[in-house]
């Protein structure tokens, strides 16, 4: 933590940039030094929602991995269920905490990553590919509308990080 507070100050003293445009197209870094996907939409209570065609997938974000910690387990709804926007859908137990999870989206769960019962710790390592956690239905898809994009989202990390 005090290598990337002085990373971040160093960069903030020689007026760099780590938002970098040359890193790759796809994606960006905030000052936090958490990947924040383009083309995804955060919730304030950091999960991520990538719609493509009438499914949502889920997951939670780096910047959110990244506070919690090595993850230990994760729980997860049934497929078949419902979640409301912003209602608790799970819960992720970390070595330093337990968090719930939100959903961003309302919907009927089509799909549960199986795989995290297993191998908790894809959240850490892939939360973006390997580590996402359910797949809904939306049955508002206009509730993406009141999501952040990547740049909304990065302002909103690097401002809670203060």
């Amino acid at each position: 933590m005090a290598l990337r507070m002085w990373a971040s100050s160093t960069a903030n003293a020689l007026r760099i940039s780590t938002t970098n445009n040359l890193l790759a197209p796809s994606f960006s870094i905030s000052r936090c030094f958490s990947t924040v996907i383009d083309g995804l939409k955060y919730a304030s209570s950091h999960e991520w929602v990538k719609h493509e065609g009438g499914v949502a997938t889920v997951g939670i974000t780096d910047h959110a991995q990244d506070h919690l910690g090595e993850v230990v387990f994760v729980d997860l709804p049934e497929t078949g269920g419902s979640v409301s926007q912003g209602g608790v859908f799970g819960a992720v137990e970390s070595v330093k905490a337990t968090s719930d999870i939100n959903s961003p989206i309302s919907g009927e769960i089509v799909e549960v990553n199986t795989k995290l019962s297993e191998t908790p710790g894809l959240v850490n390592s892939s939360p973006y590919e390997d580590g996402w956690m359910i797949k809904v239905k939306p049955s508002s898809p206009s509730e993406l509308e009141s999501l952040m994009g990547s740049k909304e989202y990065t302002k909103f990390c690097e401002e809670d990080s203060h």
